[in-house]
């Protein structure tokens, strides 16, 4: 498989993770979101809790590979017709932000769940705390990912939202460039 980018389409292998990861987190919030309709201390609360951490640390592991993929692939694809320079500054931003997200929610989940001395399920292993247990610092690291997973909607909905303008309004290439390509 080829991993370098066209001069209008990303690589294949970069197309399948973007498209990946966006039915990972899907499962991600959905998971966290749907635990709320089971009664607290219920296997079903539970098993959505630990599908959550699962697929988290599942977006980390992924998150990590995309990086390595866009830096071996080359230059991204032009968008034609070229963008005005704020809109490619923005776009670089979202990009950074939907990252941060990706790499830093993971780890923040992994270090609640070691700070609160749980287990860290993943797929059938137990994988180590990254540090010993304290509840008040647990507490605390629970709060801001709480509040991440909220801005994590408005990133990942500014990002689906700015792909359809491009596409619908602007009717540039910015949306076809993330779309498997016949000649490839």
């Amino acid at each position: 498989m080829n991993l370098k980018n066209t001069t209008t389409h990303y690589n294949t292998l970069s197309i399948l993770l973007h498209w990946f990861m966006l039915l990972l987190m899907i499962a991600v919030y959905a998971s966290i979101e749907l635990r709320v309709f089971f009664d607290k201390g219920t296997d079903t609360r539970e098993a959505f809790k630990m599908w959550h951490f699962m697929l988290g640390l599942s977006v980390l592991f992924i998150v990590c590979i995309r990086l390595v993929v866009r830096f071996k692939s080359g230059p991204k694809p032009l968008i034609k017709p070229a963008p005005p320079n704020w809109q490619e500054r923005t776009g670089k931003i979202m990009h950074l932000g939907l990252y941060v997200l990706m790499l830093a929610m993971p780890i923040a989940g992994w270090l609640i769940l070691s700070f609160a001395g749980k287990p860290i399920p993943f797929f059938g292993l137990e994988l180590p705390a990254l540090v010993a247990k304290n509840s008040d610092l647990a507490k605390q690291i629970k709060e801001i990912h709480e509040t991440a997973g909220v801005v994590g909607y408005y990133l990942i909905g500014l990002h689906a939202a700015a792909a359809l303008f491009h596409h619908y309004i602007v009717r540039d290439n910015t949306f076809k460039r993330m779309l498997l390509s016949k000649d490839e």
